[in-house]
């Protein structure tokens, strides 16, 4: 009996490792994350856009929001949006960080991507203030079949500045926005990076079938991989999220999947689904952090009644360059 015993207490310990690898117990939905110095800054959905640092990518601290009040232009713009900020995006330029950060209500594409800036990350820096500079691309019922949330920005071989977005619609977007990165580059240019079919009968206020969102571009070597989530996040425990991803030579694309299908066709190489632990895990960000690739996205998690949590793993890659398939239980 007492072997028995053991045994058991060593499998749940051996368990709880293995799924500690990568897996930590904050609460997470939608996560980018950015290095200054030597802290890590995880920023995510939430009030006021969460913040998160850690020294190591493990032991996490919660640091001070980005907004202690809604930005006046987001509530002025967006119906009933009380300061609940969605998905951001986190990058660096000319001595500054950028904060790209999306309004919305759910299901709905009355949406906007708003940016704010500040010159450190760290909130005990006598130099640390958000500036907000108000909404960047905004998306229209009736107007738009694209809904402007989840952005991601990107930057081209001559140096200029492109905003991905996108979520359900008619897919993800890519916009040129001017130089200080700003505002949309007029004349405009627009391109459709990725989507899937949506039944043409749907109203088109309606977000359709076409399960798509969270565009995310990383750069690795000479090429550019669009990483996107397919399928249904915020359902908890009934989420089906997973992460699917294309390479090109260019910044905007085309993206062409492995098996040679176009992302902006419903292509996709599966890089990571759910399993028995995880309903759905999506909405990623990619890096490079001292030497080594990571996946940084969030999971539901049916051992804790189907709450996101942030899940990073490290990726590794094949011999013709293609992000290897995630283990969740590595």
């Amino acid at each position: 009996m007492k072997k028995v015993i053991v045994w058991v207490l060593l499998y749940v310990f051996s368990t709880s490792i293995s799924w500690a690898q990568g897996v930590y117990d904050i609460g997470v939905h939608d996560p980018v994350m950015i290095k200054q110095g030597d802290t890590y800054y995880l920023y995510c959905t939430g009030w006021g856009i969460t913040v998160y640092s850690s020294k190591d990518l493990k032991e996490w601290k919660n640091e001070k929001r980005v907004f202690d009040n809604p930005p006046k232009w987001a509530t002025e713009t967006v119906s009933g949006f009380s300061g609940h900020i969605w998905a951001p995006d986190i990058s660096f330029y000319d001595g500054k960080y950028y904060l790209y950060y999306s309004i919305s209500s759910f299901a709905k594409n009355t949406s906007a991507i708003g940016l704010a800036t500040n010159v450190t990350l760290d909130s005990n820096d006598p130099n640390y203030k958000w500036v907000d500079h108000g909404e960047v691309v905004q998306s229209v019922p009736y107007r738009d079949m694209w809904n402007a949330i989840d952005p991601n920005l990107i930057v081209d071989e001559n140096g200029y500045p492109w905003l991905a977005f996108g979520s359900f619609w008619d897919g993800m977007k890519a916009v040129k926005l001017i130089p200080n990165r700003t505002e949309v580059a007029e004349p405009q240019v627009w391109k459709t990076i990725a989507r899937r079919e949506r039944s043409f009968e749907l109203d088109d206020k309606n977000p359709g079938d076409a399960a798509i969102e969270a565009p995310f571009i990383f750069k690795k070597d000479t090429s550019y991989y669009l990483f996107v989530s397919w399928d249904y996040c915020c359902r908890g425990k009934e989420s089906t999220y997973k992460v699917v991803v294309g390479r090109s030579e260019n910044p905007t694309g085309p993206f062409i999947d492995q098996s040679g299908k176009p992302l902006n066709e419903g292509g996709g190489t599966l890089v990571v689904e759910g399993n028995d632990r995880f309903a759905g895990v999506g909405h990623n960000s990619t890096y490079t952090f001292d030497g080594k690739d990571y996946l940084v996205f969030h999971g539901y998690d049916t051992q804790a009644d189907g709450h996101a949590k942030l899940i990073i793993k490290e990726l590794s890659w094949t011999a013709d360059g293609w992000p290897e398939k995630i283990n969740l239980e590595k």
